[in-house]
């Protein structure tokens, strides 16, 4: 067998991460056990770290996204084969499971949320993806929310627009991107100096959430377009109530908003709201792009992969200096740790 290290939180907001052995472990029947070689660090992570975020079993594996090499397929899996380069969500959260964390070399992820990569995509530009794609699948597909058509790579016009906040987070350049193949149209909201990057993400009207007009001015770019939704990628109080007020002022369309948080306080009545949680059920939801659309979408050069990464160092005890600096805030960034 590999060996096996990893990044343990041992106890609650405990801080450094503890670099130790963990054996490793083959893959369940619909599982793949990837050699990881470049590892996403998210905001979950060092929140639960810091504020005990979401519930976490102690000690434990963090990490929700990583790109690397499968060494093992299991049972039920044909898609894959070893060596086969890919990017995958882990799923840590979902099954509290030590093998199923990002933070260490070698993780357990299902089939479902995992992607062949090409040759010509870094390891290091791959694994900004798999968190933010799962999170959007939530949000745009599943039921209750913005129940968009799948992706394709020759899509049709809808003739319907979807509103995202947050353009160029993670969350927010996935959205953009799989709303854009399935032929909506996409207005979206970012910092100026991110404007070109939400643009050429495929945002046909990109506008600052900075001013104090904001909510005028999304409902006057939505003017005479039919509504999808709205997405906050970024689900704070001062993000989702306006989102909220601008869906209450069209006339065309649906009152949905999704959030990756939950809702606040103060959210106006009429609007029909959900969470999307990173974690992708029915399994057929994540094969409806993980498998059906993201892999030929990145092999042509379709589908961007943004934000770009910062790399922060090399090796699992770069993790919580990787915590530390996101914590502290970025801007079209997703701080990433080679191994």
């Amino acid at each position: 067998m590999p060996e096996n290290r990893a990044a343990f939180i041992t106890s609650a907001r405990q801080r450094p991460l503890e670099i130790r052995s963990l054996p490793y472990t083959s893959p369940e029947a619909n599982q793949i056990v990837i050699r990881n070689r470049a590892i996403g660090i998210n905001h979950i992570d060092w929140k639960i770290q810091e504020h005990e975020f979401a519930p976490f079993r102690y000690p434990g594996v963090l990490g929700h996204e990583s790109a690397g090499d499968v060494v093992e397929v299991g049972s039920n899996v044909s898609r894959f084969q070893v060596g086969d380069r890919v990017l995958a969500e882990g799923t840590c959260m979902a099954t509290q499971k030590d093998a199923d964390g990002s933070f260490q070399l070698y993780t357990a992820v299902p089939e479902h949320v995992a992607s062949p990569i090409p040759d010509t995509l870094s390891y290091e530009n791959a694994t900004v993806l798999p968190l933010g794609v799962s999170t959007s699948i939530m949000g745009l597909y599943a039921p209750d929310t913005l129940e968009l058509d799948y992706p394709s790579l020759d899509p049709k016009p809808q003739g319907q627009s979807i509103l995202v906040w947050g353009g160029s987070s993670s969350v927010g350049s996935n959205v953009i991107q799989l709303a854009v193949h399935a032929g909506y149209e996409v207005i979206a909201t970012a910092s100026k100096h991110n404007f070109d990057h939400v643009r050429k993400l495929g945002a046909t009207a990109v506008l600052d959430y900075h001013e104090p007009t904001i909510v005028d001015d999304l409902v006057t770019a939505l003017n005479g377009k039919t509504l999808k939704g709205a997405f906050d990628a970024v689900g704070l109080p001062e993000t989702t109530v306006p989102l909220a007020k601008v869906l209450l002022q069209t006339t065309e369309g649906t009152k949905k908003l999704v959030s990756v948080l939950g809702p606040p306080a103060d959210l106006p009545e009429g609007i029909s709201f959900k969470m999307a949680w990173a974690i992708v059920s029915p399994p057929e939801l994540g094969l409806a792009i993980y498998q059906n659309f993201l892999p030929d979408a990145l092999a042509k050069g379709v589908y961007v992969s943004f934000p770009k990464p910062d790399v922060v160092g090399k090796g699992l005890e770069h993790i919580q200096n990787g915590m530390d600096v996101l914590s502290k805030g970025i801007s079209a960034k997703k701080i990433v740790v080679s191994l």
